[in-house]
C-alpha cells in the first residue's frame, strides 16, 4: 500500500512501529503504537500514546521517550504538525494531501470497507417463530438484530446463512391440530386469528390443576370443588392423550394429517412474511429450518453422546454433565422423548458438518443464556467445535433485553396480552405517515405537492426506520422503552434524523445542478476545520464496520452515523457549498457532500433502514 492511498492510521502505525524498533531495539518489534483519534481537534488529528506505557515499562520518562520517537519517525511527508504534549502524548496533524489522498482511496464502491477472505459460511439463527402463534415484540428484536448482523457480515464479503428455527413439531403442534379437528375448522380457509385461538384453547385445555386439588383438600373447601377439579384434570389428561396419539400419527406420516400440518405452517408464515417484508428483512421459505427438519437426526445425536460416554443415565433420562457447573443438560427424557437442547445440538451438527460454517450466531433473548452455554459446551464435547477442514467454530449467543412500555414493564396491551408484532408495526407506519403528511403541508417542504402514494411510501420508511434504529442503537442486552414519540422525532439520535440528513444532502446536490461526473474526480480541498473533521469521520467507516462485525454490535454503526450526520451539519453551516468562493472549492465540497451521502446510505442499509432521497 503506497503512502498516497493508505489510510492515515495505517501509515502512522507503520511509521511509529519502525520508530519504536529503531529507538528501543528489535525485541520491541510488534509493539502497538497505540494510535487514537484526538479528543481535542485543536491539538491535532491523532494522538500516539505508546510512550506512556513503554516509558514506565523500561524505566524512561515517557516524555523523553516520546521526543525520541518523534525524532526517529519519518513524518515529513504526512504530518503538518507534530507536538509532544503533557507527560508524553504525541499529537499529529496530518497534511491536507494525505487526507485528500486517503479519501480518494475510499471513494470507490468499497467505501473503505475491507473484504474478509474466509470461504466458510456464517449461520445466523434469528426470528425463531413458533407455528400457530402470532409474532410478538420478542420476535421483533431477534429479527431486526439478526438481519442487521447478517448485512454487516455480508458487507465484508462473508456468505451468511439466515436460518429461522421454526417451532413446528412436537406435542404443542399436535395439540393445536387436535383442537382444530375437534372444532371442525376448515383448514383450507384457516385464518391466523382462528389458529391463535386454537393454540390458546389447546394450551388451556391440557392443563390440569393438581395444586388446586391439594389446596382444596387442605382447606376443606368442599367435596363439590374437589370433584370439579378432578373432572378438569381428567379432561386435561384425556386431551393430552389424544394429542399424543395425533403426534404419533404425524410422526408416522399420516397423509391427511401431514396436509393439515402444512396448512398450519402456511397460515403462520403468511403473516410472518408480511411482517418481514414490512421490516425490509431478507428472509423467505428457503431460510426455514424447523424442529421438524431435525427430527430424524435426534437419535443420532443421542447415540454420539452415549457411544462416546459423554452422557450418563439419571433416573431413566440421559444427561450431559459439565465439570464447571452443577446443572446437567437433559438430552433425552425417561420416556424416550427429546428436548429443545437435543434439537439445538442437531442444528449445530448440521451447520458445522454439512454447511461447513465456522461462525454460529444465535440471536435469542437473554433468558436463554444458560441454555446456550450448555448447548455450545456439549457440542464441543461431541467434536462439533471444529469444521471438517480443521477451523475452530465460534459459537455466539447474542442476548437481548425486553421491549418495555411507558411503565418500564414488558410491553403489553391494556388487557394484559402480549403486543403482537403486526400491531406494533401498524402503529409505527401510521405514525410515520402522519408525521410525513404533516410536514408536507408546509409549502417550503421538499415533499409539498407530492402524491398520496409517494408520501405514504416515505412515511412507511420513516416509521419502520424509527423502530429499527431505536432497537439497534443501544447496547443489545439492555431493555428499552418503546416510546413512539421519541423514536419518530426528526431531531436527536433517531432513525428519522439520519434519514433526513441523507435526504437533505440529496437536496443539496440536486439544487447545485452539477452531475456527479462533474465533481467525482476533482481534488478535495480540506482547509477548513469542519472539512477536516468530516473527512476524518468518513475515513473511519471501514474501521467501524469491521469493529461492528467482529464484536457483533450494530450500535457501533448507529453511533458512527449519528456522529457523521452531526459533523456534516457543522460542515454545511460553516462551509458554503453552492456559494463557495471558487469553482474548485464548489466541486470539492460537492464531492465531500456526495461521499457523506453514500456512506450514510450504505450505513443505513447495514441496519436494514431505507434512505429516502426526499423527506
Amino acid at each position: 500500500m503506497s503512502q498516497e492511498t493508505a489510510h492515515p492510521v495505517t501509515l502512522l502505525n507503520e511509521i511509529f512501529s519502525r520508530a519504536i524498533v529503531d529507538v528501543l531495539g528489535p525485541e520491541h518489534e510488534g509493539v502497538d503504537p497505540v494510535i487514537r483519534p484526538s479528543k481535542s481537534p485543536e491539538f491535532g488529528d491523532f494522538q500516539v500514546n505508546a510512550a506512556m506505557s513503554l516509558g514506565k515499562r523500561i524505566g524512561t520518562p515517557p516524555r523523553d521517550l516520546a521526543e525520541k520517537l518523534v525524532e526517529s519517525a519519518d513524518l515529513a511527508s504526512i504530518a503538518e504538525t507534530v507536538d509532544v504534549a503533557g507527560p508524553g502524548f504525541i499529537n499529529i496533524r496530518l497534511s491536507e494531501t494525505v487526507l485528500s489522498d486517503a479519501l480518494d482511496g475510499m471513494s470507490g464502491n468499497g467505501l473503505g470497507v475491507t473484504p474478509v477472505d474466509d470461504p466458510h459460511p456464517v449461520v445466523i439463527d434469528l426470528c425463531g417463530v413458533n407455528v400457530a402463534k402470532q409474532m410478538h415484540v420478542g420476535h421483533l428484536r431477534s429479527t431486526i438484530i439478526g438481519d442487521s448482523l447478517a448485512r454487516i457480515l455480508e458487507r465484508q464479503g462473508r456468505e451468511v446463512l439466515r436460518e429461522n428455527h421454526l417451532g413446528d413439531w412436537g406435542l404443542p403442534i399436535a395439540m393445536v391440530l387436535q383442537t382444530l379437528r375437534e372444532e371442525e375448522v376448515d383448514l383450507e380457509q384457516l385464518s391466523l386469528d382462528q389458529l391463535d385461538t386454537a393454540y390458546r384453547a389447546a394450551q388451556a385445555g391440557s392443563k390440569g390443576d393438581d395444586r388446586g386439588i391439594a389446596v382444596v383438600e387442605e382447606r376443606r373447601i368442599g367435596p363439590h370443588r374437589v370433584a370439579e377439579l378432578e373432572e378438569q384434570n381428567a379432561g386435561a389428561e384425556s386431551r393430552r392423550a389424544a394429542a399424543a396419539e395425533t403426534l404419533v400419527l404425524l410422526q408416522q406420516g399420516d397423509e391427511r394429517l401431514i396436509q393439515d400440518w402444512h396448512r398450519l405452517i402456511d397460515c403462520t408464515m403468511r403473516a410472518v412474511y408480511e411482517s418481514l417484508d414490512l421490516l425490509n428483512v431478507e428472509m423467505d421459505e428457503s431460510n426455514n429450518r424447523g424442529e421438524s427438519f431435525y427430527r430424524n437426526h435426534l437419535p443420532e445425536v443421542v447415540e454420539t453422546f452415549t457411544a462416546n460416554n459423554l452422557a450418563v443415565e439419571d433416573e431413566g433420562a440421559l444427561v450431559v454433565r459439565f465439570e464447571d457447573r452443577e446443572r446437567p443438560m437433559l438430552i433425552q427424557k425417561s420416556d424416550g422423548g427429546f428436548l429443545y437442547a437435543t434439537t439445538d445440538l442437531a442444528a449445530i451438527r448440521n451447520r458445522v458438518v454439512n454447511e461447513n460454517a465456522d461462525r454460529l450466531i444465535y440471536v435469542v433473548d437473554a433468558r436463554q443464556r444458560d441454555h446456550f452455554k450448555d448447548v455450545f459446551d456439549a457440542a464441543k464435547l461431541a467434536g462439533w467445535g471444529t469444521t471438517t477442514d480443521g477451523h475452530e467454530v465460534e459459537m455466539r449467543h447474542i442476548p437481548f433485553g425486553s421491549v418495555l412500555g411507558p411503565d418500564k414493564k414488558p410491553l403489553k396491551t391494556r388487557s394484559g396480552e402480549n403486543v403482537t408484532l403486526a400491531s406494533l408495526l401498524e402503529e409505527a407506519v401510521a405514525r410515520g405517515r402522519s408525521e410525513v403528511l404533516r410536514r408536507s403541508e408546509d409549502e417550503r417542504s421538499p415533499t409539498h405537492g407530492m402524491s398520496a402514494d409517494e408520501l405514504a411510501s416515505i412515511g412507511r420508511a420513516v416509521g419502520i426506520g424509527a423502530v429499527k434504529y431505536a432497537d439497534l442503537s443501544s447496547d443489545l442486552v439492555r431493555d428499552y422503552v418503546f416510546d413512539m414519540d421519541r423514536m419518530i422525532a426528526f431531531e436527536g439520535n433517531t432513525g428519522p434524523y439520519l434519514q433526513y440528513a441523507h435526504a437533505r444532502i440529496c437536496s443539496i446536490l440536486d439544487k447545485a445542478g452539477v452531475e456527479e461526473e462533474g465533481f467525482a474526480s476533482k481534488d478535495l480541498l480540506l482547509r477548513e476545520p469542519a472539512e477536516r473533521l468530516l473527512a476524518l469521520q468518513l475515513l473511519r467507516y471501514g474501521e467501524v464496520v469491521a469493529s461492528a462485525s467482529s464484536n457483533l454490535e450494530p450500535h457501533r454503526i448507529c453511533t458512527y452515523l449519528y456522529e457523521l450526520s452531526e459533523l456534516f451539519n457543522g460542515f454545511y453551516q460553516q462551509c458554503p457549498v453552492r456559494k463557495a468562493e471558487s469553482e474548485d472549492l464548489l466541486l470539492s465540497r460537492l464531492r465531500l457532500c456526495d461521499l457523506t451521502r453514500r456512506v450514510l446510505s450504505d450505513g443505513l442499509d447495514l441496519l436494514g433502514i431505507a434512505a429516502p432521497s426526499t423527506m
